[in-house]
């Protein structure tokens, strides 16, 4: 375990490495026109940006990026900014503080997702011709079986503004390169030294792999990987939230502020209040 040199030259350290990592945006990922960002639906007043609460929090939002399971910038993803309700962004705030004791940070690859993402996603995979990105994140599932397995479904915990995606980065924290659109892909449940490189703990597969191993109690990740899996679940049990069994880095918020209500807002700062 690493241990931090002093609180305050981390947070200074963790917050300037968010903020550089907050603006690492996929080629292309080009900001909407002003007419249309103007008629967008705004989010809640409920709703914040993590950043704005806990400036330590690290961010690797992958759907702004051609790093995922589509292989290019996701629908709605406008910005590389973490939205959530206002309690969710408190929370976690109470989980960093805690962890920041023990030598580690969260780092979140995912928060509220806008539903024309959830409805790219479906497209994606009724798509059966379109593999690209098979070989990292779902090496050993056939592409038509991604709906009968849960893998993708027509709505997500995550428009509601509860969920979030993330993992845990030891201190200090290391940078992780650009993916670049092309370059060879590696199974997501291979050792960690041959996955594409993150800074993140091993936690026996890479964020968003499409594999039983990613079931956060699957009896086959021991040692190591299931400490640091149990270190993030109970961190943040602690604080309220609840973890999805299928995948280790899939936590709600509870109570829901939002429980049935599934929105449309762009992943931008325009978005909010």
């Amino acid at each position: 375990m690493m241990r931090m040199r002093g609180p305050a030259t981390a947070l200074r350290a963790l917050t300037a490495l968010a903020v550089a990592g907050a603006a690492l945006v996929a080629p292309g990922a080009a900001a909407p026109p002003a007419a249309r960002a103007a008629s967008e639906p705004k989010a809640p007043e409920e709703f914040v940006a993590l950043s704005s609460v806990d400036p330590t929090i690290l961010h690797e939002m992958r759907y702004t990026t051609a790093h995922n399971f589509v292989g290019e910038p996701v629908d709605g993803y406008h910005r590389p900014v973490c939205i959530v309700t206002r309690p969710t962004a408190r929370a976690l705030r109470k989980a960093q503080r805690t962890l920041l004791r023990r030598g580690y940070s969260l780092k979140v690859y995912d928060c509220y997702r806008p539903q024309r993402a959830v409805d790219h996603f479906v497209r994606w995979a009724e798509d059966l011709g379109d593999e690209r990105m098979k070989k990292e994140f779902y090496p050993q599932v056939d592409k038509s079986r991604l709906f009968a397995d849960g893998y993708i479904a027509a709505k997500s915990g995550h428009s509601r503004g509860s969920a979030v995606d993330l993992t845990l980065v030891p201190l200090p924290a290391g940078k992780t390169r650009p993916y670049v659109p092309g370059e060879p892909l590696v199974p997501c449940h291979a050792p960690q030294s041959e996955r594409f490189p993150d800074n993140s703990a091993d936690m026996g597969t890479g964020f968003d792999c499409f594999d039983t191993l990613s079931h956060t109690e699957d009896p086959r990740i021991q040692g190591v990987q299931r400490a640091n899996r149990q270190l993030l679940k109970d961190t943040l049990a602690g604080v309220g939230f609840v973890n999805l069994p299928e995948e280790w880095w899939h936590f709600t918020h509870k109570p829901e502020l939002f429980p049935d209500t599934y929105f449309d807002f762009p992943v931008s700062r325009r978005s909010l209040s």
